[in-house]
């Protein structure tokens, strides 16, 4: 059989892991053998903890949200129980910013848990802490939002036509006024063309 070397493909392969093996201790980062046994148990390592850390943050704000509730002498579980009755859709994540950030609010959503516990109906728009017409006030402003950007994308437009100096422009702009034009060619043209071309 003909001899077989790895060459290029090889040295590919091999400068990949240690690449990876980037920083790390000793021979670990030199040594071709060392360095793939410790890249192959880092990427594992990579894999297990990418779910341990969903697990150890949903832990983390259990327990903010336990130490909210003891504050205003109530339980976590009947809290969750509780918002879960009322419709209250808002996840341990942002339950837990509300207790550290907005005092007064989490001390609503422990109000709204007792009442949906003890059985009486509560709508979601005074569950969530906004009325009806906080929420059309706030949607209001977003709606009128586009016209601004559209009020200004059209004095832009309107900036090249005013403008006399044709050198102050722009060959963006220039080419942009030689299309109104119907100038043949004006997409290869240099600034000192289009500005002849446009006189």
């Amino acid at each position: 059989m003909p001899r077989v070397k790895g060459g290029y493909t090889t040295r590919r392969r091999r400068k990949a892991i240690l690449k990876l093996a980037k920083g790390y201790f000793g021979s670990k980062r030199t040594l071709y053998k060392t360095a793939h046994e410790q890249v192959m148990r880092s990427l594992a390592y990579a894999y297990r903890d990418r779910k341990q850390k969903k697990r150890e943050f949903r832990k983390l704000w259990i327990s903010r949200i336990n130490a909210a509730c003891k504050a205003n002498d109530f339980k976590y579980s009947l809290l969750i129980s509780g918002l879960n009755k009322a419709n209250v859709l808002v996840n341990r994540k942002v339950l837990a910013e509300i207790a550290i950030f907005d005092k007064e609010g989490f001390k609503d959503l422990i109000e709204v848990a007792k009442k949906a516990n003890a059985g009486e109906k509560i709508s979601t728009a005074k569950a969530s802490g906004k009325s009806v017409e906080a929420e059309k006030t706030a949607e209001a402003p977003k709606k009128a939002a586009p016209k601004k950007a559209e009020a200004k994308v059209e004095e832009k437009k309107e900036a090249p036509k005013a403008a006399t100096n044709l050198n102050d422009l722009t060959v963006a702009e220039l080419k942009e006024m030689a299309k109104e034009k119907n100038i043949e060619g004006y997409s290869k043209m240099k600034k000192a063309e289009l500005i002849d071309a446009l006189k």
